[in-house]
């Protein structure tokens, strides 16, 4: 299952890495060709159009318009290797316990991609955006929040697995219910990771099964708002409305840090970041309409 927004250039070689499997694309409105190419291209895929009203509700959408066993979500921007999808599934298959197995991820000239990822706190924001990670980068204290000193070499349980390439079990789904779709971009399968988890089931990593990922394709990275009302949001559900404030007054503190540190586009990026959270608590940044 693929959402789609304005997917060129990778869409196609996504595409044919699914090809004899059962696929839905949900696509949200694209305006670059996406949608002519995908209908042109492969007629023996399902292609369902909805409003763009999040990451999450693609999701779900396209979850609910299959039958299988096994979802695998793929981003547009992601393809598997070889037959990374047939040894996802062999592998999910034994484990019964697992309600999410992610495989390696790799770069585009093949390195790794670091895919796996530890549930927000107030520490773990704060070594991620007051750079304290970058002092010890392999250390499990300082970087958590990237799952420093996690070996992407062998079968291993995660707390959260990036939702560029995951394989999801349907039982588990109908136990712990969809995603939250208020969730629009960002953190939607840190929270449905953390729902599984707290209801007895695995989130396991996977090596034997590789898949390419290009990162940031479909947003060009222009949402780093967006991104940090995902940690507000998560935090606020699991760990109540005075954890979300905190972690909105870290934040504001670590962007005005670096907006004063870095020129240019960076810089503003941070700027306009702060500025969005100083314009209200975090409950009131939570509330308020999408800009």
């Amino acid at each position: 299952m693929v959402v789609t927004y304005n997917a060129l250039p990778y869409i196609e070689q996504c595409l044919q890495s699914v090809a004899g499997y059962e696929t839905v694309v949900v696509d949200h409105g694209s305006t670059d060709g996406t949608l002519a190419l995908v209908t042109e291209r492969f007629h023996e895929l399902r292609v369902v159009e909805q409003e763009n009203l999040g990451l999450a509700a693609g999701w779900n959408r396209g979850i609910r318009e299959t039958s299988s066993p096994f979802v695998l979500i793929l981003n547009a921007d992601a393809w598997a290797v070889g037959d990374g999808i047939q040894r996802l599934l062999a592998f999910a298959e034994g484990q019964p316990k697992a309600a999410v197995v992610g495989p390696k991820l790799l770069n585009t000239d093949g390195s790794l991609q670091r895919s796996v990822r530890g549930f927000p706190t107030l520490w773990r924001l704060a070594t991620e955006y007051f750079f304290l990670r970058k002092l010890a980068p392999h250390s499990q204290a300082l970087n958590a929040f990237y799952a420093g000193g996690f070996e992407h070499d062998r079968v291993r349980e995660a707390e959260f697995v990036m939702g560029s390439a995951m394989l999801v079990r349907r039982e588990a789904i109908e136990q712990v219910g969809p995603l939250d779709e208020d969730f629009f971009l960002f953190s939607e399968e840190t929270d449905w990771c953390y729902r599984f988890r707290q209801a007895g089931w695995k989130v396991l990593f996977f090596p034997g099964a590789e898949f390419v990922h290009v990162g940031g394709a479909s947003h060009g990275g222009r949402m780093f708002t967006e991104n940090l009302r995902g940690h507000l949001r998560f935090l606020a559900k699991h760990r109540g409305p005075a954890e979300a404030e905190r972690a909105r007054r870290l934040l504001l503190a670590a962007l005005r840090l670096r907006g004063a540190l870095f020129p240019g586009e960076r810089g503003r990026m941070y700027r306009d970041a702060a500025g969005w959270l100083a314009s209200g608590s975090a409950q009131t940044l939570l509330t308020a309409p999408r800009a």
